[in-house]
């Protein structure tokens, strides 16, 4: 027991623990204006007035803020990460516009809504989408293989995404800058 003198017109005697039983954090906290070197050497700030550089970094160790380099990209699809098993891709979706209707026979993928609003539809076959569901920021939306699939931007600004398919779904380095560019890849 300790003695808390001159807090009180008597004294006052207090238990204080002589451990902390709370799991303290074990990272420390970095300040935002704190410049970063990449695994390249490049410097990059952590601020958010800082460009991204949106390429295929696939096979190497790599390391982005994901939320930021999707609201950044201004093209339909670039791949930002192309590995053996697995592929990310940043995309943006015009207003009015969408995916389109697709079918990925082996390929599993996941979708993360960064920024926007959009209905997902999903069904066995391209005439029988018995799926629907309306997603916003923040949603995650997951493409078991073998589904046909469409992603329909509903807002009034770009429909913000990523994409991650296991296996990789397209060559390294894609960069479809329009709709129009991605479907004559196809």
């Amino acid at each position: 027991m300790y003695y808390a003198g001159y807090m009180y017109p008597y004294p006052y005697y207090v238990n204080v623990p002589m451990y902390s039983y709370v799991r303290q954090p074990v990272y420390w906290a970095i300040p935002q204006e704190i410049e970063h070197t990449n695994l390249f050497g490049h410097r990059q700030s952590s601020d958010m007035e800082s460009r991204i550089e949106l390429k295929d970094f696939g096979r190497a160790p790599f390391v982005v803020n994901i939320n930021e380099a999707t609201k950044q990209n201004s093209t339909f699809r670039t791949a930002i990460w192309t590995g053996n098993n697995l592929q990310v891709t940043v995309m943006s979706i015009q207003v009015g516009e969408d995916i389109g209707l697709e079918v990925h026979p082996t390929v599993d993928q996941f979708l993360r809504i960064e920024e926007g609003q959009g209905i997902v539809r999903m069904g066995d076959t391209k005439d029988n989408l018995n799926f629907e569901k309306r997603v916003y920021d923040d949603f995650a939306i997951m493409v078991p293989a073998g589904k046909w699939h469409n992603l329909i931007n509903t807002g009034n600004k770009p429909l913000k995404l990523y994409s991650i398919y296991a296996p990789p779904q397209h060559p390294f380095g894609t960069v479809h800058k329009t709709k129009a560019d991605a479907m004559a890849a196809e």
